[in-house]
């Protein structure tokens, strides 16, 4: 049987709306105006300060809304069931959609070239990092190309076609602190990246000095197991030709291991080799930096 538009009701829409954005994951801001405009706020369990989540309830007759996260990239349209519209009111409610989503990627793009702005005036005015700094020496790892602003060293964050969007900062106690703006998709790289044979990609930055260091490849730090997938897609189709290698975090202790799975599955997407840190009985640590040490320490 064919099915006719969907069903909307009448009334006040903002109820079903937040529990609908609830049984979504995403907990609604205090206040939800249905006043069709693009709104921001808050995700619980987001970096502070940071307005990632996004709405439009429209009450117009149609009394529909979307919502979404820029951070996860999940996007959710709503309408209240009981009335049926007609067919035209909903191709105008899938155009609103359409605009609505592309109004907050525009939004989210304009967000991102200020932080790049702010980003590159961070790094041009740093100056080379001190090779002595207590964090390279923790980890007992040269500088290579990073650079440093007062106490913080600076871990420049690209994407795969050399636009640096953002900076790391990591403070002398290995505090590491992201600034607002891009994340997901950069890495930082180390080594020349001029058509290589072979790319390991790896999480932390100091993992990705051992890497470098050990093997003399050029290596890309995703910064997190979340980003091995995007920074690897990224990476085979910037440099289809090279060897990709997924170096994990062997986090052996955590339930689940996060950091082999990530890579695991980021391996298997784009058809990369997989490395994994084997540690002896008993030794803690779980990258190829505390596996560098612990042979160090053991010489």
């Amino acid at each position: 049987m064919e099915q006719g538009p969907p069903m909307l009701t009448v009334g006040n829409p903002v109820p079903g709306f937040r529990e609908a954005m609830h049984r979504a994951g995403i907990v609604p801001p205090a206040v939800v105006e249905p006043d069709g405009a693009l709104h921001r706020f808050h995700v619980e369990g987001d970096r502070g300060g940071s307005l990632n989540g996004w709405y439009c309830l429209h009450m117009d007759g149609r009394s529909a809304g979307v919502f979404g996260s820029w951070k996860t990239g999940f996007s959710c349209t709503w309408s209240e069931a009981g009335k049926r519209i007609s067919t035209a009111e909903h191709e105008a409610f899938a155009e609103l959609v359409q605009e609505v989503r592309s109004r907050a990627k525009a939004e989210r793009r304009a967000l991102h070239e200020v932080g790049a702005r702010n980003a590159q005036a961070i790094w041009t005015a740093a100056v080379p990092a001190n090779r002595d700094h207590s964090y390279l020496i923790a980890k007992g790892v040269q500088a290579h190309a990073l650079r440093q602003s007062g106490a913080a060293l600076l871990i420049p964050l690209f994407d795969s076609h050399g636009l640096l969007w953002n900076v790391q900062r990591i403070m002398p106690d290995g505090a590491k602190r992201f600034r607002k703006g891009r994340a997901g998709g950069l890495h930082s790289p180390i080594g020349d990246l001029t058509d290589p044979a072979s790319l390991l990609i790896c999480e932390g930055w100091a993992t990705g000095a051992t890497l470098h260091e050990e093997s003399g490849r050029p290596v890309l730090c995703a910064m997190n197991a979340g980003n091995l997938l995007p920074v690897a897609t990224a990476a085979r189709a910037a440099w289809p030709g090279a060897d990709l290698v997924i170096c994990a975090d062997n986090d052996r202790k955590t339930a689940g291991n996060p950091g082999l799975t990530a890579a695991t599955a980021a391996a298997k997407a784009v058809g990369a080799r997989l490395a994994v840190p084997e540690f002896p009985e008993g030794a803690s640590g779980s990258d190829f930096n505390d596996l560098a040490n612990l042979r160090k320490g053991a010489a």
